[in-house]
C-alpha cells in the first residue's frame, strides 16, 4: 500500500525542513507555512531569473526507498533532511508521468509537474550526497533521484500514515523532466 511516511515544512529557505505531525496543502499555493508556498516561483535561483514564473515546485516529494539506497552507500539521511514536504513509501515516484495526480489523505491532491534537480547544497548535509542522488541510465541519460515536484490542485490536511492513491493522466504519458 502506498502511504505518507512523513510530512515537513519550513518557513525560510534552507535544505532541511522540520518534520511535523501534519501539513496543510492550499489549492494553487502549496504547503501552508513553507518557504516555497505561492502562485509564482519561490526557489531563489528561479526568482532571480524571472519572479513572475508560475510555481511548479509548490510541493516536493521523495520516496523513502531512496533513504534505504543511500544508507547502503553509507549515508544516514532520513525524512525531511533533503527538503521534501512529503516522504512517501510504496510508489515509484520517479516513474510517474507528468500530470499524474497523487491523492493524499482524505482530500488533498498534488499534480506532478516534474523532477527535482538535485543541487550541490546536498553536499552540505553529507559530502558526496549529490553524486549519490544522480545516476546514469544505460543510454547515458542522467537519472535524478532527488524526488519530484508538484502543484496543489485540491487542498487538505496530510498526516504521516495517510494513504496515497495515484491517478494517471490520459495517454500518451510524458516522462518527468526537471522543473
Amino acid at each position: 500500500m502506498a502511504e505518507v511516511v512523513a510530512v515537513a515544512r519550513f518557513h525560510t529557505h534552507r535544505v532541511s525542513k522540520n518534520r511535523v505531525a501534519s501539513i496543510t496543502l492550499l489549492s494553487g499555493l502549496g504547503v501552508e507555512g513553507d518557504a516555497h508556498m505561492g502562485v509564482t516561483v519561490k526557489h531563489r535561483s528561479r526568482v532571480a531569473k524571472d519572479p513572475s514564473q508560475p510555481n511548479l515546485r509548490q510541493v516536493h516529494l521523495i520516496h523513502a526507498e531512496l533513504f534505504d539506497e543511500l544508507a547502503a552507500k553509507g549515508f544516514a539521511i532520513g525524512p525531511a533532511q533533503m527538503g521534501e514536504n512529503v516522504t512517501t513509501a510504496g510508489i515509484d515516484l520517479l516513474g510517474l508521468p507528468t500530470g499524474a495526480r497523487l491523492h493524499l489523505g482524505n482530500t488533498a491532491i498534488v499534480e506532478v509537474t516534474g523532477l527535482r534537480n538535485p543541487c550541490a547544497q546536498l553536499n552540505g548535509l553529507a559530502p558526496g550526497l549529490l553524486k549519490a542522488c544522480i545516476d546514469k541510465a544505460p543510454n547515458g541519460n542522467l537519472i535524478r533521484k532527488g524526488g519530484i515536484m508538484g502543484v496543489v490542485v485540491a487542498g487538505g490536511i496530510v498526516h504521516a500514515g495517510d494513504a496515497i492513491r495515484v491517478v494517471l493522466p490520459a495517454m500518451p504519458h510524458h516522462s518527468l523532466q526537471p522543473v
